[in-house]
């Protein structure tokens, strides 16, 4: 099978559709590219909202990586499950999500669980429930560099939390968690000013606090946009930064159409047919909203490899209407190939994505934590 056309998949007819696949061999390839692009594997700290699978962690663990982040308890327990030995929960645990989150940590002693805190209200209900349970819980305070939705400004104010941490029982501050998803400049060396900037006042309260005799807080910073920038950061008198990219591993046309620097390779596709002619230049495919992320704009939403001409021009639950043009040759039952806008979010769609491998659906990958709940 050429390069050009290393998505197709010789025995998929017996393939239902739409059906989410991947290409075990590329995801390898994504992680050892992540690998490569960093001088320490422990300096990685991916999130696994992208691929929500015990099968994609195990390929990180194999190559070495150690540390993880996730959004859910159900990706944190996913990961616990998996033997994954420290996992970062992004996220501010609030009303049964804090017993919940206390009771994975009495679950899976082996795995250390962090979570995020942006304010002491919520930090005491925390130390509350962990002295009860006798357990510790390390917690990042949650830093606002930007994306204006959780966290408080790296300023005095958390300064001051993150001392008040340090007074409470069963509450372990362990560092600083800043995400700077917004920031993506197609163009690096402009992403890298704006980069730069936004974690300017990071590392000067890190600095702040070590100063003031405090153990140099952990930085827990950007996402895969500002993967390459934090990559090279080293503070001295400071822990190495940790960075956490997580759509890389499967890749998207979103990323993929502005981070060009990037070498990651597209690694999950949509498998789609066409299951009706509506009219003579519009084709009907099964790949409604529940199947492809439907959070931009129509006409980006999935591209199609073996079939880039097709403009999508209606969708809803469960049909895609494209425009193939006066005399084209498509028929009912004709299979694409899609990459989709935004992959995490399409993942999540499917309760199981097919590996492919030497062109062949081989195996299944249960897309587990894409559940609420698992067992915690």
């Amino acid at each position: 099978m050429s390069e050009s056309n290393w998505y197709v998949i010789d025995n998929v007819a017996q393939l239902d559709s739409p059906a989410l696949v991947v290409y075990p061999d590329r995801v390898r390839e994504n992680v050892t590219l992540l690998t490569q692009a960093i001088y320490d594997v422990n300096r990685l700290r991916p999130h696994v909202k992208t691929n929500k699978s015990r099968e994609a962690t195990r390929l990180m663990l194999d190559a070495g990586i150690q540390k993880f982040k996730c959004a859910t308890i159900a990706e944190a327990e996913m990961l616990a499950m998996t033997g994954a030995r420290d996992v970062l929960l992004a996220y501010q645990p609030v009303g049964a999500k804090q017993q919940r989150f206390v009771e994975l940590i009495q679950k899976y002693p082996d795995t250390l669980f962090a979570c995020l805190v942006d304010n002491l209200t919520t930090a005491l209900q925390l130390s509350d429930l962990a002295s009860v349970a006798e357990v510790s819980i390390p917690v990042y305070i949650d830093l606002n560099v930007g994306m204006n939705r959780t966290g408080i400004a790296p300023n005095e104010q958390a300064q001051t939390l993150y001392e008040q941490l340090t007074q409470l029982s069963g509450i372990r501050p362990m560092g600083l968690h800043a995400y700077d998803g917004h920031i993506r400049n197609p163009d690096l060396a402009q992403r890298t000013v704006e980069c730069d900037a936004a974690f300017a006042p990071v590392q000067q309260l890190a600095e702040t606090l070590s100063a003031n005799g405090f153990t140099p807080p952990l930085i827990v910073a950007g996402g895969t946009p500002t993967f390459p920038i934090h990559a090279k950061r080293h503070i001295d008198g400071l822990p190495p930064v940790e960075c956490s990219p997580g759509t890389f591993i499967y890749w998207d046309k979103g990323y993929g159409s502005i981070l060009t620097e990037q070498p990651f390779l597209p690694a999950a596709l949509v498998v789609t047919r066409v299951i009706s002619l509506p009219d003579s230049t519009k084709l009907c495919l099964d790949l409604g909203h529940k199947s492809v992320a439907a959070e931009c704009e129509l006409g980006l939403r999935v591209s199609f490899l073996n079939a880039p001409e097709l403009q999508a021009v209606g969708q809803s639950e469960e049909h895609l209407v494209v425009e193939a043009g006066a005399g084209h040759t498509y028929q009912v039952g004709d299979v694409l190939y899609g990459i989709p806008n935004h992959i995490c979010p399409t993942v999540a769609l499917y309760e199981r994505a097919f590996a492919i491998e030497d062109g062949l659906v081989t195996g299944e990958w249960a897309t587990v934590a894409r559940d609420r709940i698992i067992a915690v």
